[in-house]
């Protein structure tokens, strides 16, 4: 490898909730790393995806929704999203088609102006469009908010103009060295992988206050000694007695619907034949004390 001739660099993906920058940080990378789902606030924590080829290494990272906190675990997720944009080489800035600007777009846009990094605006979701060339009023209306480096309408699930923001992306990054070794596409653990996946399939079953209110810990990963599966033992903690009831569901079919679905992810993961084994308990008021977040894993250093 050629350090004069190698590109190499890191990528924030900032936006509200819900725009789909985890969808799009899987789709670039090729492997299902970061959850997703329909509800606000899916992702908690920074997750780094990391892109290698011959030619260039990008490390992205997806950030947590930036929204106004109303908890001591949602205030540390926006910290999260405005720290990821530091020591960065790009910021994608990522928003849906709108007629109108939201506000929790002007506030975010507001506290990118003091970067010195390009700043690209990209409206995912095109495909709602009815016609194309409805995207030009987005465009209209954020370009006067802040000075992109350019404009990037896509469609992950469509796969649509991909190809077109990475190669800007890869010009913009500076020439340089791999920072992460070729089979490396994250920073996080298998066990912090699987507690996700085990809280995205709770994310989509349950509704109302539940989601929100869910953190799982993965309590030992280890060998079978007696055959060739992996034994998961893995902990959902929830504020409520009332919230532990529906997670377990009548006569266990819903903890037993997340156990079936987070297994099928997990054996994709990790490429091996696992069991898993899920235990409910109460920890009340848990994203408001910072005790609870610490051994939950959402201590201000795991952000």
């Amino acid at each position: 490898m050629q350090i004069d001739t190698y590109k190499s660099g890191f990528v924030a993906i900032v936006g509200r909730p819900n725009v789909g920058k985890s969808t799009f940080l899987n789709q670039v990378i090729g492997k299902k790393i970061a959850i997703t789902s329909d509800k606000p606030q899916t992702t908690r924590n920074k997750i780094l995806g990391i892109l290698t080829t011959d030619e260039y290494q990008i490390a992205f990272t997806d950030t947590p929704g930036i929204h106004k906190p109303s908890t001591l675990l949602q205030e540390r997720m926006v910290n999260a999203s405005y720290d990821s944009t530091k020591g960065v080489d790009a910021v994608i800035f990522m928003t849906t088609p709108l007629k109108k600007v939201l506000k929790g777009d002007e506030i975010i846009l507001q506290n990118l102006k003091k970067l010195r990094v390009p700043v690209y605006l990209v409206i995912n979701k095109v495909d709602q469009l009815k016609k194309f060339n409805d995207i030009d009023l987005t465009i209209a209306l954020y370009k006067d908010l802040y000075p992109f480096q350019g404009f990037f309408p896509i469609s992950v699930l469509e796969n649509k103009n991909v190809d077109k923001l990475l190669e800007m992306i890869v010009k913009t990054i500076p020439f340089g060295p791999k920072f992460y070794p070729d089979d490396m596409v994250s920073d996080h653990s298998d066990r912090f992988l699987v507690s996700e996946l085990i809280r995205e399939k709770i994310l989509y079953l349950t509704k109302e206050e539940v989601p929100h209110s869910i953190a799982v810990v993965v309590d030992s990963m280890k060998d079978d000694t007696n055959s060739d599966y992996l034994d998961i033992y893995a902990t959902i903690y929830v504020e409520r007695d009332s919230q532990k009831r529906i997670i377990i569901g009548h006569e266990g079919e819903l903890i037993k619907k997340i156990k079936e679905r987070s297994l099928s992810d997990i054996k994709k993961l990790l490429n091996r034949k696992c069991h898993l084994d899920l235990w409910v308990k109460v920890k009340k008021d848990w994203k408001d004390r910072p005790s609870d977040l610490a051994n939950l894993g959402y201590s201000k250093d795991n952000f």
